[in-house]
């Protein structure tokens, strides 16, 4: 089989969870498309240089994010203008929930979208997100913390109660007097 073939049925593989994690990244399916075609093309060029046919996908996700991420920084402004304030909808189970999930997924900043598709739609642990994004584990653990914190306000989710640091020393002496 010839590396191109290779490549062909690869793409056939890869393209469908590829453009789903495109999706996420970009919450449209249209650009989604783009940019799994981008990353695709760019992994095409580099195929044979990919040693390891086993690590492939882990080569073209990071691509795709990569991709993402560049495109992301050269056009910061991602706003519609209309006329009018869309209504909100309920919070009710169902597909109602997908939409909010992904309006609230489509209000963080790139990189920390990226962080929080990778960690919980691609299922990589902190060390391979760290690994796919070039940055050191804890930089992960700490842009998931804060993605996950705007999601919960935008979604209104259960707040975590976190003392600020005065009333937290406030605290402490109060159990040191008591004691």
């Amino acid at each position: 089989m010839t590396p191109a073939e290779e490549f062909v049925e690869f793409a056939h593989a890869a393209a469908p969870r590829l453009r789903r994690t495109a999706f996420l990244l970009c919450g449209d399916w249209h650009a989604a498309e783009d940019l799994s075609q981008g990353a695709l093309a760019k992994v095409f060029v580099s195929w044979r240089r990919i040693r390891r046919r086993d690590a492939a996908y882990a080569y073209a996700t990071r691509t795709l994010v990569n991709t993402y991420l560049a495109e992301k920084r050269l056009k910061r402004v991602d706003e519609v203008l209309t006329a009018s304030v869309p209504d909100r909808p309920g919070v009710d189970a169902g597909p109602e929930n997908r939409m909010l999930v992904l309006s609230a997924l489509a209000a963080l900043p790139a990189r920390a979208r990226a962080v929080v598709v990778l960690r919980y739609w691609e299922d990589l642990s902190v060390d391979q997100a760290a690994e796919v994004l070039g940055c050191t584990p804890g930089n992960i653990k700490s842009q998931c913390a804060r993605a996950l914190d705007k999601l919960r306000a935008e979604l209104g989710g259960p707040e975590v109660a976190r003392p600020a640091r005065a009333d937290a020393r406030a605290l402490g002496k109060e159990a040191a007097s008591d004691g």
